[in-house]
């Protein structure tokens, strides 16, 4: 969609060079810009001389005629520079043509050099490598050197070098900003089994555990392969696979400034074109695409593997944005939105457009596999030039049933960048800090803003589970659009001190095991919004839903069918709608307040307003009554939204 790299990593190639006979192509119309300029000035200059020699010959007194003589002098030399740097123009792009094959040349040999020069730094690193582990191999050497604890040495001696604390793929990771720097290096695994127990000491960790857990992560991902088998077998409701293609609507800018002429900013109705035909609530539920891995966490024993899940489950909700730069609809107050697949995957969604000044949207949902998560969102913006700020506020709770086990984190600020001029494309940076308000775990994760400059992966996320006590159990890794990726620390150390000053603590881990990888984007992604296979079938056509479910909401519908200039008409008739009954309850509070009677404003159906136990806040909980009602299809409490 958009290019992160600088471009630099190949050879000039044909593009470079139609690229560059653009710029030049450019340079020579600005020439003749400039040659056009020139000629209005020798025109103007050669007019304004004539006047002047015409003034000269009138009688006038003897200080004006030298007063006229001295402009006349001045003209001529405005004239002289104007050519002048006409002709310094012409120089400039015939040196900038002659010099461009050079240039070219230049440019592809200093790529070739600095392609040698890594593949010789690398080789560098990995004979540094070996040759570190044979020292380590060595008798005699002290344990400050190998960077193993004097407990460890005569377990290294004994096994006569014969494993090594580091994999010949050395991995290292950044410090986060705001958290202890920290270096985390592979280590073998075989060697840990063997030794493990001397190895750190009792203290630091047992390798052998990893073992068990190796296990679990194991039979976590075949259970799940054979749950997955045996649903296989049960009759599957057929979910759609796509969707009709994006229409091909150039966006008018006149259409949108003729509707600012004498509105109110709220007022201006903005056009679907700035859409995708989704809401804001279909979006929400989306987080849940990879629903799978708080199914596997519910299987965990040790609170701190958990962490890990509800980790990369916290991280996998970014995927989906990558390529999504258009907005989803503000759902209408009152709107709601069910996802139900309890028979398929286990679980139950619901979410409601709770308030719209500010707008904020609560969600709930239930597995029956043994965890319920629950939140309340608004989003804050802020537009700040070229690009465009967008902070989610609230938190998201998760608690997992048998064990009790309650998370709560918040997610990181969004930015929508070339809001201005050119292609938009979407980063995430900041941090999470994900708690377990039961077994006090943590997990800081942190999500490196997008750096022209930086040799960094982009969309990395990196970070530390710790427990109660701050002991760091695993490290996390890998990018918020591809996959995260955990690995165990066997042994921590204190490093070497930053040029920040920082000391960076160093972690030897245990080779790394992928929690989470995105699934492959649909054929054709591209000319349906690049919704995800689970995108697809959120605005699908479902019978028994509330009469305010977002499915039922016309403009979306109009616009899901390629319909655009229905659906702009359709979406003003709406939101002039949901305006007059704001107005309508403004004035029974008007009333209300006239006559000394209270008044309770809008109240959400499906949620109330309570105080949160754990972090103290005012949040939207389910209250229940959807599903029950959805049984006994009885709507007749819902509003008229549409």
């Amino acid at each position: 969609m958009w290019n992160y790299d600088s471009g630099d990593e190949e050879p000039a190639s044909q593009s470079d060079k139609s690229e560059l006979h653009g710029t030049l192509k450019t340079l020579s119309s600005k020439l003749e810009d400039l040659s056009t300029c020139n000629d209005l000035i020798a025109k103007h200059g050669a007019a304004l001389q004539r006047s002047l020699s015409e003034l000269e010959n009138l009688k006038l007194p003897a200080e004006s005629g030298e007063k006229i003589k001295a402009v006349n002098e001045r003209a001529t030399l405005f004239r002289i520079t104007s050519n002048a740097m006409i002709n310094a123009c012409r120089d400039f792009l015939d040196l900038a043509e002659t010099h461009s094959r050079k240039w070219q040349r230049m440019l592809q040999y200093e790529r070739e050099q600095r392609i040698r020069l890594e593949e010789t730094i690398e080789q560098l690193a990995k004979q540094h490598n070996s040759l570190e582990r044979a020292c380590r191999g060595a008798p005699g050497l002290s344990s400050s050197s190998t960077g193993i604890t004097s407990t460890a040495k005569g377990s290294v001696q004994s096994a006569k070098g014969e494993a090594s604390d580091e994999d010949e793929e050395t991995e290292y990771f950044d410090a986060m900003e705001d958290a202890p720097a920290f270096i985390t290096v592979t280590a073998d695994p075989k060697h840990h089994r063997r030794s493990g127990s001397n190895l750190s000491g009792a203290s630091e960790g047992h390798p052998e555990d990893w073992n068990l857990e190796d296990s679990v992560f194991e039979s976590s991902n075949q259970s799940s392969y054979n749950e997955s088998t045996c649903k296989d077998l049960l009759p599957k409701k057929r979910r759609r696979t796509r969707i009709p293609d994006k229409p091909n609507y150039s966006l008018n800018l006149w259409s949108i400034m003729k509707n600012c002429i004498g509105k109110e900013l709220s007022k201006i109705p903005m056009p679907v074109n700035f859409n995708e035909p989704l809401s804001m609530l279909q979006r929400l539920t989306e987080d849940l695409e990879y629903h799978e891995l708080l199914d596997k966490a519910v299987k965990c024993e040790s609170s701190t593997e958990q962490m890990c899940f509800v980790a990369a489950f916290s991280v996998s909700s970014y995927s989906t944005t990558v390529h999504r730069t258009a907005k989803p609809f503000n759902p209408l107050l009152g709107e709601t939105y069910e996802l139900d697949r309890l028979e398929e995957f286990g679980f139950r969604s619901l979410c409601e457009q709770v308030s719209h000044h500010p707008p904020a949207a609560a969600h709930h949902v239930y597995s029956k596999r043994g965890w319920t998560l629950w939140q309340e969102i608004t989003i804050a913006s802020k537009f700040r030039g070229k690009y465009l700020s967008i902070m989610p506020l609230g938190a998201i709770h998760l608690e997992f049933h048998s064990s009790g086990n309650h998370y709560v984190w918040r997610k990181v600020t969004s930015t929508v960048h070339n809001i201005i001029v050119g292609k938009l494309w979407i980063d995430q940076s900041g941090e999470i800090e994900i708690v377990n308000h039961k077994s006090k775990d943590k997990c800081q994760l942190k999500f490196t803003p997008y750096s022209y400059f930086s040799r960094d992966v982009p969309r990395k996320v990196t970070g530390v589970v710790s427990d109660a006590d701050g002991k760091a159990h695993y490290v996390m890794s890998g990018t918020w659009d591809e996959k995260m990726e955990c690995s165990k620390i066997v042994q921590s150390s204190h490093g070497s001190t930053s040029t920040e000053g920082k000391q960076k603590t160093v972690y030897q881990t245990l080779s790394p095991k992928v929690l989470w990888k995105k699934y492959p984007l649909p054929e054709n992604a591209e000319n349906m919004y690049f919704f995800s296979d689970l995108a697809l079938t959120l605005n699908e056509p479902e019978e028994r839903v509330a009469p305010t479910d977002s499915r039922l909401r016309p403009d979306q519908r109009l616009m899901e069918s390629g319909r655009w200039d229905e659906a702009n008409v359709e979406k003003q008739r709406l939101e002039e709608k949901q305006r007059a009954v704001r107005r309508r309850r403004e004035a029974e509070a008007v009333e209300a307040l006239e006559e000394g009677k209270d008044y309770e404003g809008y109240i959400p159906l499906w949620f109330e307003r309570k105080v949160d136990a754990v972090t103290g806040e005012l949040i939207c909980v389910y209250k229940g009554g959807y599903w029950e009602a959805k049984d006994k299809q009885d709507w007749s409490m819902c509003p008229d939204i549409f």
